[in-house]
Parts: structure tokens; C-alpha cells; sequence
């Protein structure tokens, strides 16, 4: 036996694992969602990609697309393009943010609700009962009036609005799962009602907490462009897509106002609910061989 046989055979070659991204992650769409979302990262994070101070006169009023202003300028003579990039640190974050607040909220009332039962569940479920009674864009609008328009006041009223949707769904769950042998029998073993919640139940909702929450990003985006469109959001002249388009409705010749902004809000909401469509159709089969669909 030679020596490289005996080295092989105290010291086997190790295999190397590469990372592995799942099929569903590669389709083309999907990865033409995930170049969309990156570059407006970018766009987010670095303000030195938008040409010129989106607040700033750095042109003629209205003048269309030329090679010194790619979407033209507004009717105070600022950069188009400029204030659309830069209208994206106001619409995506807080778009975001709605959902998170939303998903937080909802979530642990669900869980409260679907583990305690009775009284509990009754007083939660009927609160969220009143705020599903009205349309959620009418609701919105009812409270961003009373709070004030700013962004954050449309933040809160937009989550105020969306948490019963992820009350219900996490409720719905946990009926299912509270009655589950591991569940049982961590009780039985002397685990407290909080502390089963968050080790037992909380991880088996989070997959589909996920899902809704990818699907909801997108319409969270839309209804805070649509609070500010009707001045209940970003108030001038903070750029922020909604109020652009708001803006532009009275320069219907001057075409770019509004394709800039809507092309923005296209790209992004489209992106986010391709992503969440091709998470939900992954998940879907395994939430359902573990009890955990609704």
C-alpha cells in the first residue's frame, strides 16, 4: 500500500458542500423579482445614486424627458427621477413597516386568542369583527384624518387596519394545534400557557405568518401610496410616489409626472407578491403534512 492509500485512508478527502438554492428560488421570475428588489436596495441605501436633491429647482418647470433630466422635471423645476428614487426611502420602508406592526399585533393576539379560549377569544375575535366591518382603505383614510397627515400617522392607521387578517389566520392555526400531543404534553410536564406559546406555537404559525406577510408588502406599499395620493400621507414636498401622482393629475400632457411614480410602484409591489407567490406555493404542502395550514 502506498502512502498516499494509508493518507486517504486515516484522513479521507472531504467532500465539499456547495449551498444549494432551491428550485423554486430560481425560477426566472423570481430572480428577475429578487434584481428588481436589490436595485431599489440599492437605491435605498445609497442616496449618492439620485442625480440631484430631489427638493432642489435644477431645471425649467415641466420640461420633458432630455438627456440632462431623464423623466423631466416637475412644475417646481425638480428632477423627476430624482424625486422618484428618493420617494422610495419613504414608500418601501414604511410600506414594510406596516407590515411588520400589523403582523406583530395580529399575531399575538391570534395566538392569545386561538390558545386561551373562551372569554378571551370571544372579547378578541369581536374587536377584530368591528375593524374587518369597514374597508380597510376606508378605515385608513378615517383614521389618518383624525390622526393628521404625515407618513407615520398613515403607518399606523394602514396597521390598525391590516392586524385582524393575521389575528384570524394565527387563530385559526393554533385551534387546530393546541389540542397536538406536543403541545399536551409539554403542559402536562409543567410548561406555563406563555412559555407554550412561544416555544410550541409561535414557530409552527410563522410559516404562514411569512407568506401573508410577503403577499401583503405590495398592497401595504399601495394603500400608503393611496393615503397619500389623497394627502392623508407625505406631505409636500417630501417625495413619496402616491403624493407624485397626486401632483401630476392636473399636468395630463406632461406624461412623465405620473409614469415615473407608477412605474416605481409597478416594479416594487409586483416584485414582492412574485416572491411571496412562489414562498406560498413552497410552503403550502408542508404547512399541510404538519397540520399547520388554515
Amino acid at each position: 500500500m502506498s502512502r498516499t492509500d494509508v493518507l486517504s485512508l486515516v484522513d479521507p478527502p472531504r467532500r465539499t458542500q456547495r449551498l444549494r438554492i432551491p428550485r423554486w428560488a430560481r425560477t426566472p421570475m423570481v430572480l428577475a423579482s429578487y434584481a428588481v428588489l436589490l436595485a431599489w436596495l440599492l437605491v435605498i441605501l445609497i442616496p449618492a445614486l439620485t442625480p440631484y436633491d430631489p427638493l432642489a429647482t435644477v431645471g425649467p418647470a415641466l420640461a420633458p424627458p432630455d438627456a440632462a433630466h431623464l423623466l423631466g422635471t416637475d412644475a417646481l423645476g425638480r428632477d423627476n427621477l430624482s424625486r422618484t428614487l428618493a420617494a422610495a426611502r419613504t414608500s418601501v420602508p414604511n410600506g414594510l413597516l406596516i407590515v411588520l406592526a400589523a403582523a406583530v399585533v395580529g399575531t399575538a393576539i391570534g395566538l392569545i386568542a386561538g390558545f386561551f379560549g373562551g372569554w378571551i377569544d370571544e372579547v378578541l375575535m369581536r374587536v377584530a369583527d368591528l375593524v374587518f366591518a369597514f374597508p380597510g382603505i376606508i378605515l385608513a383614510m378615517a383614521i389618518a384624518a383624525a390622526l393628521g397627515p404625515s407618513v407615520q400617522n398613515a403607518v399606523i392607521a394602514a396597521a390598525i387596519s391590516w392586524w385582524p387578517s393575521y389575528a384570524r389566520a394565527v387563530r385559526s392555526i393554533v385551534l387546530a394545534l393546541r389540542e397536538s400531543e406536543f403541545v399536551l404534553s409539554n403542559r402536562l410536564s409543567g410548561v406555563g400557557p406563555f412559555r407554550s406559546i412561544v416555544v410550541d406555537l409561535l414557530p409552527a404559525v410563522s410559516g404562514s405568518v411569512l407568506v401573508l406577510a410577503m403577499l401583503d408588502v405590495g398592497s401595504a406599499i399601495l394603500l400608503l401610496a393611496g393615503l397619500s395620493f389623497l394627502g392623508l400621507g407625505a406631505v409636500p414636498p417630501a417625495p413619496e410616489w402616491g403624493s407624485m401622482i397626486s401632483g401630476a393629475v392636473q399636468y395630463f400632457d406632461q406624461w412623465w409626472l405620473a409614469v415615473a411614480p407608477g412605474i416605481a410602484i409597478v416594479s416594487v409591489v409586483l416584485a414582492f407578491n412574485i416572491i411571496g407567490d412562489a414562498i406560498r406555493d413552497n410552503l403550502e404542502p408542508k404547512l399541510k403534512e404538519s397540520g399547520g395550514a388554515s
